[in-house]
């Protein structure tokens, strides 16, 4: 999909939820107001609510448009997170409202006037929701824009608080009992306030910096790894900055026997065909191993097995040797700790590869750089 055909289907998302979200909130803040129902008339101003949200999500499209200038070299793409954050902000608000009102309902009930418009009303609301989650679904699986995800799951809360305003009329209508309508209005709040937290979270996440899904992380090593003079890949870094830039920085390991020219022209290969089919630019760092140096290669040989058996978890690049007097040699190399998964000890690693090593040859010594993967 290009980025056009990605723009304009937000586009209508958001301009189709404007239309639909007004015209139920009006309907709804008229039959509350009419009926005296704090349910019908928080569910109406909820309504009011996502309109303002689509409006954001239009804006929010709309700037992450705008292309790269002098002040912002990676363009503006991460505008589109900003407008989700936004979004949940009024989710937010309207919950903590919604709260205060239903609070004063429940401790000073009303008596609601039930009219046939109380089941009319909300009965064509969720028909319509459920039309918006599907249609806000089907835009979100296509163009990955999580404003109309966090859209999406507002609608589906709204159907939930819907269903539950109906509820309130039954019970007050069959039982008067005058504070199930504060008491739903309460919860309509809660749920409101617990699709704003969760819908907070999620789109924070991309602007502090998430880590790149598990998915692109194996797409760009497995691009990598298709070129034949690349025998290894570490540090791979990728930053967000937004769905239209993708940036990355990675380093290969290639041959030291290979002519430079050679290994350029794949090399630039590699990172062309990422961007092609990625959309992730990237910049490669070239690594020289002497792949033909039967002594380097049992050295490193020797390095990898007792690493993986202190912990197979940990990797290891860029081993070099350095050789001292008295034929001694140091082991020279970066050891990356698992991302993400527990607090490591460095010295106590350090000094424990030491010992494992000294115990295989007592000649060799470790010159180690520990460092943790970002992906």
């Amino acid at each position: 999909m290009t980025i056009n055909d990605r723009d304009k289907i937000s586009l209508r998302c958001g301009t189709t939820g404007i239309i639909l979200n007004i015209f139920l909130s009006i309907g709804k803040i008229l039959i509350g107001i009419l009926n005296s129902s704090i349910s019908i008339l928080a569910d109406g101003l909820n309504n009011f609510s996502d309109a303002g949200s689509s409006i954001v999500t239009i804006v929010g499209t709309k700037i992450s448009q705008k292309p790269v200038d002098k002040e912002h070299p990676y363009g503006h793409g991460r505008f589109e997170y900003v407008a989700a954050l936004i979004v949940t902000i009024i989710i937010l608000f309207m919950g903590f409202e919604l709260g205060r009102v239903s609070v004063m309902k429940i401790f000073y009930p009303e008596e609601i006037k039930v009219s046939v418009w109380n089941y009319i009303i909300p009965g064509l609301s969720i028909f319509i929701k459920l039309i918006m989650v599907l249609y806000n679904h089907i835009g979100y699986k296509k163009t990955d824009n999580i404003n109309l995800k966090a859209v999406r799951q507002d609608s589906l809360m709204d159907i939930l608080a819907t269903a539950a305003t109906i509820i309130a009329v039954l019970i007050t209508n069959f039982t008067s009992f005058k504070r199930a309508d504060g008491i739903t209005g309460l919860l309509v709040c809660l749920l409101v306030l617990s699709s704003g937290l969760s819908l907070f979270k999620e789109v924070l996440d991309p602007l502090l910096g998430k880590a790149p899904s598990k998915e692109l992380v194996s797409k760009i090593y497995e691009i990598l790894l298709e070129e034949k003079i690349i025998v290894g890949v570490h540090d791979l870094i990728i930053h967000d900055y937004g769905p239209r830039k993708v940036f990355a920085s990675a380093h290969v390991e290639v041959s030291d026997m290979l002519n430079i020219k050679t290994i350029h022209e794949r090399v630039d290969a590699a990172e062309k065909k990422i961007l092609k089919n990625l959309n992730v630019d990237i910049t490669l760092h070239m690594d020289p191993v002497a792949l033909n140096d039967k002594k380097y290669i049992n050295y490193k040989n020797l390095a990898e097995k007792i690493i993986q058996k202190y912990d197979k978890d940990f990797r290891f690049h860029d081993f070099k040797t350095i050789k001292k007097q008295n034929e001694n040699v140091v082991f020279v190399f970066d050891l990356v700790l698992p991302f993400g998964q527990k607090k490591y000890d460095s010295e106590k690693i350090k000094k424990d590869l030491e010992e494992l090593f000294k115990k295989e040859d007592e000649k060799i010594s470790l010159d180690i750089n520990v460092e943790h993967s970002y992906v």
